[in-house]
């Protein structure tokens, strides 16, 4: 097991750009949505640099993109219900595991740890996503963007997990490919561990400073 393991007791993994590469479904939706409205789709470039917020803001991202100001509140409402109608219907067509995800969750699983989720995607989208990849019974808990009042880079769904299960943050780790996964793993008191190749809005996850970077997660076994 990798040192970042060390007594530790609860992993906590985000899910778009740690687990699942989601952007190409994500992607189709939000182009789906913009031509629902009557603008051009901006494509998977462009996207893969929105995520990590949470739907309403990557709809905002998308909207600012096009209309090249800031959009108003009744737009970014329009084109966010635009967005998950659409990715509702197709959330899993092109997403992909990420090498090592599939290898490392059982084994991890198997070894006694506690594995939450901690996603700023809806929680809606959660359960589909892992019926899908076959990763369902591996997690203990699973929390979405809307699942709590704040949600990542805020603390409070990662203290909620450890709460939950009655593990002193000092035993857990926080999983991510974000700054604000990492952000939200060091206010709760977690270890952290970054992912080098999923979405941080075009920067390297190391200038966050987590605690340890990965290349894949079978090195934590």
């Amino acid at each position: 097991m990798h040192r970042l393991l060390d007594d530790i007791q609860l992993i906590g993994f985000d899910l778009d750009g740690t687990l699942v590469d989601s952007v190409p479904d994500l992607a189709a939706a939000v182009d789906a949505a913009l031509c629902d409205l009557g603008f051009p789709a901006p494509g998977e470039g462009h996207v893969r640099d929105w995520v990590g917020n949470g739907s309403r803001m990557l709809m905002e991202r998308a909207l600012c993109h096009a209309l090249d100001e800031a959009p108003d509140d009744a737009r970014c409402r329009e084109a966010h219900d635009a967005f998950l109608c659409h990715y509702a219907r197709r959330p899993c067509h092109a997403s992909r595991l990420y090498p090592g995800v599939a290898e490392a969750l059982p084994r991890l699983h198997a070894a006694g740890l506690t594995l939450v989720l901690v996603t700023n995607k809806p929680a809606a989208f959660i359960a589909p996503i892992l019926e899908h990849f076959g990763l369902s019974g591996y997690f203990s808990l699973c929390l979405g963007g809307d699942s709590l009042a704040r949600r990542k880079p805020d603390p409070l769904p990662l203290q909620h997990a450890a709460e939950v299960f009655a593990v002193s943050p000092a035993h857990c780790l926080m999983v991510g490919d974000s700054r604000h996964d990492i952000a939200a793993g060091r206010a709760a008191g977690y270890r952290t561990l970054a992912v080098p190749y999923g979405y941080n809005h075009g920067e390297p996850v190391e200038l966050s400073e987590p605690d340890g970077v990965i290349e894949s997660l079978v090195e934590l076994l």
